[in-house]
């Protein structure tokens, strides 16, 4: 199986909905079980506390988080070209 062909067709179909409803029950009843939702819920509850300025170990108190996967979460927003950072910037426009 193409796992990249398979990947790209679902980020199209997500790309072409402008239905957050939809979206929403299809990520949280229909793909990922529900440990999967919470996890992917608590990763972009991370990149949005970072992003806020919480210190390290006060987001791990909240989240319940290893300073490792706090680390790892950080990392990521600071690269060049971040997807976390890129995807967040949208939110936030969005929510503007």
């Amino acid at each position: 199986m193409d796992d990249s062909k398979s990947i790209n067709e679902l980020c199209q179909a997500l790309a072409a909905c402008d239905d957050v409803k939809l979206i929403q029950d299809f990520l949280c009843n229909g793909l990922f079980t529900a440990n999967e939702t919470h996890e992917m819920a608590t990763r972009w509850a991370l990149v949005r506390l970072i992003d806020e300025g919480m210190s390290q170990r006060k987001i791990a108190d909240k989240l319940g988080l290893s300073l490792c996967k706090i680390t790892r979460g950080s990392k990521e927003l600071k690269k060049n070209d971040s997807p976390f950072g890129k995807m967040l910037d949208l939110y936030l426009k969005d929510q503007s």
